[in-house]
């Protein structure tokens, strides 16, 4: 539970490829899921002309260990567009931002003093109030939301310009330069109503029990540390697995990942039958059976670890 607030920071890319298109591909039930070490991969066939890419990102990385990998960096030479879960063009919008305000209130009038008993609910309100966010911002918000503006600053977020940066606002600058398309898999107006599908009681009930894990913590694990110790070692399976054990989310593990990445998958069919794409996803989406690349395999495409030429 403790490591959940980051996974959902966490969860709230070849030549250019022969002139016919290729036929389908099919894998074998053993070879669906992917075994390799990578954060990127090569997607072909299944009618595609030119390849399109796939990179695992990771939301939050202490600058110092950012580094942008070779083989992202030939994909955007090769693709017209980058599209990320939610289309960075929108998300670096003020007015864009402005409009998911509301969208991240509870509904039915539900404030979190409803949700929790006396006790916790003064250890949220002083833990808001040491941010700087008096009760009358907060109150209202969904748990899950509050989670995630927590670990954002917690663990240098956003908000600390010393400590970490974004890979996704990294790539984005990049692709901007490049002059290429911006898309989105899905809209911030979407990501936010995934919330509205887990109670607002367990909702809470997480929002408290990471914060006072945090407080009582005498290990020397720290939960970004090892989020991104797993993603330098390029190991999506680990980090999957991590996203599937995290605080026991049994049947909303759908929601926030199965669902969407099964979403997904028509929507970067399109975007690549139409002009070669890199789609930048959460490194956390990739693997295991419900990934996006056992999906893409599924599905009739090839799926291979991208390589230097």
């Amino acid at each position: 539970m403790r490591n959940l607030a980051v996974i959902i920071a966490g969860l709230f890319l070849g030549a250019v490829g022969c002139k016919s298109a290729e036929k389908a591909v099919s894998y074998t039930p053993e070879n669906i899921v992917p075994t390799e070490n990578s954060l990127v991969w090569k997607i072909s066939g299944n009618g595609l002309k030119k390849p399109s890419y796939l990179y695992g990102t990771i939301h939050m990385i202490p600058k110092s260990q950012f580094e942008l990998p070779g083989t992202v960096r030939e994909s955007l030479d090769r693709v017209k567009r980058v599209a990320f879960e939610i289309d960075m063009k929108d998300m670096t919008n003020i007015m864009s931002q402005f409009s998911l305000i509301g969208k991240s209130f509870m509904a039915g009038g539900k404030t979190l003093k409803d949700l929790l008993n006396e006790e916790d609910y003064a250890l949220v309100k002083a833990k808001m109030a040491e941010k700087g966010l008096p009760s009358g911002m907060f109150e209202r918000m969904k748990p899950m939301f509050l989670s995630t503006m927590l670990s954002t600053d917690e663990m240098g977020g956003p908000t600390d310009n010393s400590g970490t940066t974004s890979v996704e606002m990294e790539l984005y600058r990049m692709s901007k330069s490049r002059r290429l398309e911006s898309a989105g898999l899905e809209t911030a107006a979407y990501q936010m109503s995934v919330f509205d599908s887990i109670p607002y009681t367990l909702q809470a009930k997480m929002l408290v029990e990471g914060l006072r894990s945090v407080e009582s913590d005498t290990t020397d694990s720290d939960p970004l540390a090892d989020m991104v110790q797993m993603y330098q070692n390029q190991d999506i399976a680990a980090m999957q697995a991590m996203i599937s054990a995290e605080g026991g989310m049994g049947p909303y593990e759908d929601f926030l990942l199965k669902n969407r990445n099964m979403n997904w998958i028509p929507v970067m069919r399109k975007m690549m039958a139409n002009s070669p794409t890199l789609f930048a996803v959460g490194a956390g989406h990739l693997g295991g059976q419900y990934g996006v690349i056992a999906l893409l395999r599924t599905a009739g495409y090839r799926v291979e670890v991208a390589t230097e030429e």
